[in-house]
Order: C-alpha cells, then sequence, then structure tokens
C-alpha cells in the first residue's frame, strides 16, 4: 500500500494543494465538455491557470511587504503569545499525519463532488491551499480524539467532514456573495467565511443609511485617491511611516536595522517606504490575477454545470471580490487589525488568566485578506460603517477563536501556531470537543454533525439562496432614493442653466 500514499500524496500536495494546476484541469474540463477545439481547450486552462498564478504571485507580494511590518509591530509593542500562521502549523503536522491528511484530502474531495452533483449544494471548492489546511487539520482533531490506532476510522470521518464543510459553507454565504458580484456565476471557498457572514450581518444592523466606500468623494485636489491602487499605496506609506519612525525611536538601533536588513537610519526608513509601495503592487497584481482567472473559468464551468455537475458555482479564493470594494479592502484591514488588538486586550486582561487562552497575537497577512474580504461583505449591506465594523467584528473573530482551537489540538497546542480563519476555529472546536468523549460517541457525534450541516445548508439553499432573499434590502432601497434625489437635484441645475443660457441669448 506503500505506492497508494505516494500516490495520494503526489495528487493532495502537488495537485489539488497547488488553485493554479486544479482551476486549469477544472477549466480544461469545461472547454471539453462544451466541445471546444484542442487550441481553445489548451489556451484557457493555460491562461485559467496563469491567471491564478497571477494572483498568488500578488498576494507573495502583498505578504512579503506585511511581514516585515508585522515584526516592526511585534517589535515596538513588545507583545508575546502565538501567531496564527496555517501554513506553519500545517509544515508541522506534515511529519506525523502527512499520509492521512492525503487521503483525508483526496477522499474528501470526492465526496464534495458527490455532494455537489446530488444535492442542490452546488458549489466546487476550488481553493486547494485550504482544502489542505482543512484536510490536515481535521486529521490532528480527529486522531488526538479517536488515537493513533484507529488511522482508518479518522481517515473516513475526515473525508466526509472535509467534503461536508467544502459544500455547506459557500451556501452560507451566497446571499452576500451574490449581493456583490451582482450575479450567481461564482461563489466564495474560503475558510474565513464565518467572519465573512458576520461582516455582512453587522454592515445589515448597523450601515441602513451608510454611503459605499466606493462612493467616497474627494476634494478636486485629491482626485488622485479615487485611483485605488494610489490610495491604498498612500495608505500603507503613512502606516508604515508611523511605525518605522516609532521603531526608531522606541527600539535601540541594532535592533531596529536587522529588521529591514539594512544598515543605517535613513535607509530604514526608505526601505519602510519601499514596503508600502510594495504593498500596492501586491494588490493591484491581485485585481489582474482576479480578472484574468473570472475570463476564462466562469464560461467553461458553463461546461461543467450542463455535463457534469448540473448547476455547479465555483467556489474560489476570497480576492476574488476584491474589485467589487477596493476601497472596502482598506477599511476593513485596518478595522480587522483593530479588532485583533483589542480582542488581544481582551485575551491578555481576562480569558487568558481565567481560562488559560492563549494570547493570539494578530498577524498582518490574515488581517489582510479575511479583513479586506469582510470589508467587502460589510460594505455590501452597510456601506462605509458596515466596511468598518464588519472588518472590526472580523478581527475579533479571528483572535478568539484560534485561541479556543488550540486547546483541541493536543500536542500542538504547545506550537507556536495555529489554524488562523474563522472556520478553522469553530469547526475544529466543534468536531474536537464532538470526539473528546471517547470512539464510539465521537463517531456517533461527528456523523450528526455532517448530517446536521448538510440538512441546514440544503434547506437555506432552497428557502433563502434560491428563495431569492437579498440582503441589505432597507439599505438598498434607501441608497436608491439617495440616488434618485441627487439625479433630481443634477436635473434641475442643468435645468436652470439652459434656462440662463437661453434667458442671454435673447
Amino acid at each position: 500500500m506503500e505506492w497508494l500514499v505516494v500516490v495520494l500524496n503526489f495528487i493532495g500536495q502537488q495537485i489539488l494543494n497547488v488553485p493554479a494546476y486544479l482551476i486549469g484541469i477544472i477549466t480544461a474540463v469545461g472547454l471539453i465538455a462544451l466541445r471546444r477545439n484542442a487550441g481553445q481547450i489548451i489556451g484557457g486552462a493555460l491562461k485559467a491557470a496563469l491567471g491564478f498564478l497571477i494572483l498568488g504571485a500578488g498576494a507573495t507580494v502583498v505578504t512579503g511587504s506585511l511581514d516585515p511590518l508585522g515584526t516592526l509591530i511585534l517589535a515596538v509593542t513588545g507583545a508575546q503569545g502565538v501567531i496564527p500562521t496555517n501554513e506553519v502549523i500545517t509544515a508541522i503536522a506534515q511529519d506525523d499525519f502527512g499520509a492521512q491528511s492525503a487521503y483525508v484530502l483526496t477522499l474528501g474531495f470526492i465526496v464534495m463532488l458527490l455532494l455537489a452533483r446530488f444535492t442542490p449544494l452546488k458549489y466546487v471548492f476550488l481553493t486547494g491551499h485550504h482544502m489542505v489546511f482543512m484536510a490536515t487539520m481535521l486529521t490532528v482533531v480527529l486522531s488526538v480524539g479517536f488515537g493513533a490506532g484507529l488511522s482508518w476510522l479518522v481517515v473516513v470521518i475526515g473525508a466526509i467532514l472535509l467534503g461536508v464543510i467544502m459544500v455547506v459553507m459557500p451556501a452560507f454565504v451566497h446571499p452576500w456573495t451574490k449581493k456583490i458580484t451582482g450575479n450567481d456565476t461564482i461563489a466564495i471557498g474560503h475558510f474565513g467565511t464565518l467572519g465573512y457572514i458576520a461582516a455582512g450581518a453587522t454592515g445589515q444592523a448597523v450601515g441602513r443609511k451608510s454611503k459605499s466606500t466606493e462612493d467616497i468623494k474627494f476634494p478636486q485636489g485629491l482626485k488622485f485617491l479615487r485611483d485605488s491602487m494610489v490610495a491604498t499605496s498612500l495608505s500603507m506609506v503613512l502606516i508604515y511611516m508611523v511605525f518605522a519612525i516609532w521603531g526608531l525611536i522606541a527600539l535601540p538601533l541594532e535592533e531596529a536595522l536587522p529588521i529591514f536588513g539594512v544598515d543605517d537610519a535613513g535607509a530604514f526608513i526608505m526601505a519602510g517606504f519601499a514596503q508600502a509601495l510594495q504593498f500596492g503592487v501586491g494588490v493591484a497584481i491581485i485585481l489582474y490575477g482576479v480578472r484574468t482567472v473570472l475570463g476564462e473559468l466562469v464560461p467553461a464551468f458553463q461546461g461543467i454545470a450542463e455535463k457534469v455537475v448540473p448547476g455547479a458555482k465555483p467556489a474560489l479564493d476570497i480576492p476574488i471580490v476584491f474589485p467589487f470594494g477596493a476601497n472596502a479592502v482598506l477599511i476593513g484591514f485596518l478595522s480587522s487589525f483593530a479588532g485583533g488588538l483589542i480582542a488581544l486586550g481582551v485575551l491578555a486582561v481576562w480569558l487568558n488568566p481565567v481560562f488559560g487562552l492563549a494570547l493570539i497575537l494578530p498577524g498582518m497577512v490574515p488581517h489582510f485578506f479575511t479583513g479586506g474580504g469582510a470589508g467587502v461583505y460589510g460594505n455590501a449591506t452597510g456601506g462605509r460603517l458596515g466596511a468598518a465594523l464588519g472588518g472590526f467584528v472580523n478581527g475579533i473573530i479571528i483572535t478568539i477563536l484560534p485561541a479556543i482551537l488550540l486547546l483541541v489540538l493536543g500536542d500542538f497546542g504547545f506550537a507556536n501556531s495555529t489554524f488562523g480563519d474563522a472556520d478553522f476555529g469553530w469547526f475544529g472546536t466543534l468536531i474536537g470537543v464532538s470526539v473528546g468523549g471517547g470512539t464510539g460517541l465521537g463517531v456517533v457525534l461527528t456523523i450528526l454533525i455532517a448530517a446536521v450541516l448538510v440538512t441546514g445548508a440544503i434547506i437555506y439553499q432552497l428557502k433563502v439562496v434560491d428563495g431569492g432573499w437579498v440582503p441589505g434590502a432597507k439599505r438598498d432601497a434607501w441608497v436608491a432614493e439617495q440616488k434618485a434625489a441627487e439625479k433630481a437635484v443634477l436635473d434641475a441645475e442643468k435645468a436652470r442653466l439652459a434656462e440662463e443660457k437661453a434667458t442671454t441669448a435673447v
């Protein structure tokens, strides 16, 4: 059976773990189903894969520019604790659970396709790295609960749970996703979904009379800020400069300079400036990659919807919504980071001393991607206020939940990292508590959880998503009234100017 482990490891780690390859394969399958010629199939698949690689390159640039800022903030604030990083905890777990997680990943993908084919949950989860993270987390949690001697049971239950979570979460967030994109062609496949739902609900609750972040009107001298790349870069320049100057004041020079790898204070300031500009470059690359992927993948998915999984929707990574609210991304990111800092304070003052929860330090990267997404979802239902408070709520969620998850990760609870995004926190904790009462009870409870999630998602899909519920409908009516009033004022002004012109001509 060793060869099978090798094959599954190859499929799981070298294909399913690389979103670009997965997207290219899915696009090719869709184009084949549409009976395109060989040239169109190869070209479409390559372009879709390249688009995702472009998106990934942008994410790498953003991550590279945020890492030194995170290090600088931790250095000047003196905070100590655990930084949630999915990649790190996954790498740690691979030594002990690599083979099992490969089985879980491969079989879980098949379970997802079966659910998408034979239930109303027509979502095909295509965010490969998140599939790997969730498969690893489930393997670790189930292994801690069931014990190392029941690896086959870990694989079976893990695959079922993975397949279920990959189809139900895109369904639960889909009303807000449709509101953002304006159509029903794509879904979100990212395990920060609880944060996005919370942000959308928060926006709906607080922002009924708040204008969109994308309608921000700048004075004539600040018109250049309407360019999202310029606005994003300038905001990061200000943030970087504040912390760079603070770092030079608060830290000994020999401690501050290595953060940016420079030799003097002037170079330190300019290195911060350059990193801020790199952040703007990374965001611009992400937006271009998103447009490229959508241009190829969405038409190809029509073939899959017609032939393989009728009605299928691709569930894609969270940056796919960034072009629908570039200002909201920045607002959500900053608000999420602020929420993370507040939640860290709550952990330090109350939850750590009383309940023993670990201190979760806010990482810039998860707060950018999930906070930015939360900002877009909050803006869709609550405008500027929704984007700010939605991002803030997300920041609290992705700080508190990882601290709770650490309690069920067994020996991994002592590692200097944990899984960071919202769905890893609530789902991992729920499964961990369920298997903590023994093998028999654990199997019953985990299967029950899977059944409840699928049943609930099917009812939700039929009654809410397909029923046409539109979140934030009251705000939509208010926005329409405001636009009508503004149009009436403009029309009246045009009529007045025309009348004056006619009078002058006479």
